[in-house]
């Protein structure tokens, strides 16, 4: 799973972005920037998920061809791609502002 995130998110907010967004569907890792990766929030998450934080950088994730292009790069998207095995199964999905989560088998 792919997370595009603002600076400073607390592991909280992301909780509650995966819980409305995926529901009770399990999820295998965290993916994303390398910058916010490196954040608290990003960690506390993945730490209370008890699942690996894959981070990737910003020449990484700009090389992904995704398929729903905004006016920045694609975080959630690119990360989703790039950290699983297939085409996304969720395409971005923007929750409260501040996090953007997309899957990808």
């Amino acid at each position: 799973m792919g997370i595009g995130l603002r600076p400073g998110t607390p592991g909280a907010t992301i909780l509650a972005a995966l819980r409305e967004i995926l529901g009770d569907q399990g999820i295998a890792l965290l993916a994303t920037l390398d910058t916010r990766a490196a954040e608290p929030g990003p960690r506390a998450a993945a730490e209370r998920l008890g699942v690996p934080l894959r981070a990737y950088t910003a020449a990484e994730l700009a090389a992904v061809a995704v398929p729903n292009p905004g006016r920045h790069p694609s975080v959630a998207e690119a990360a989703a791609l790039l950290a699983g095995t297939g085409p996304l199964v969720l395409p971005k999905t923007p929750y409260g502002g501040t996090v953007t989560v997309a899957v990808a088998h």
